[in-house]
């Protein structure tokens, strides 16, 4: 009991923080077919957004979190961050999320399966886009043979295209 009480405490001592970023580290797994992908949000804003679409008091990755919080959160990861490889578009799997490490952020887990190695991939990140005129999102690429790359995303620029070369 003590440790739930600690955690509900540090976690509602979180300081605020003034800029508004998300990111999310995209590797390419060449023997699983897989595009493995971790993505890092701030929970007051990932909150706040989902608030704004009508789910509030979610309490995301406390002991209190809502029992529906995940769903909400999957279903709004699959409406604000949507990929296609070469045109067709993709779908991702939520494999899991958790607290970071200093309790501010939540990592989100999301891997698609079957993806033979694109040429290119089309991304549009609006995570937060909505929310936030002043947030950035952020996309590292790391992809076999090719260096590592990274694009930015903002309000008006929530869409972009990564070409990834001949494999």
């Amino acid at each position: 009991m003590a440790v739930l009480l600690l955690s509900a405490l540090l976690w509602l001592s979180r300081p605020a923080h003034d800029f508004h970023v998300s990111k999310c580290l995209a590797h390419y797994d060449t023997e699983e077919q897989a595009l493995q992908m971790s993505m890092h949000i701030f929970i007051d804003d990932l909150e706040l957004a989902l608030a704004q679409e009508g789910h509030e008091n979610l309490f995301l990755c406390t002991p209190k979190e809502a029992t529906e919080a995940e769903a909400y959160l999957k279903d709004y990861l699959q409406r604000h961050f949507k990929l296609s490889a070469d045109g067709t578009p993709l779908s991702f799997d939520f494999i899991g999320k958790e607290i970071s490490d200093d309790l501010m952020a939540v990592w989100c887990y999301l891997e698609v399966t079957g993806l033979p190695r694109p040429e290119s991939l089309e991304v549009e990140y609006s995570i937060l886009l909505n929310t936030y005129d002043d947030q950035k999102n952020i996309l590292s690429l790391d992809f076999p043979g090719e260096k590592p790359g990274m694009l930015f995303f903002q309000k008006g620029q929530a869409k972009k295209t990564a070409a990834l070369g001949e494999h």
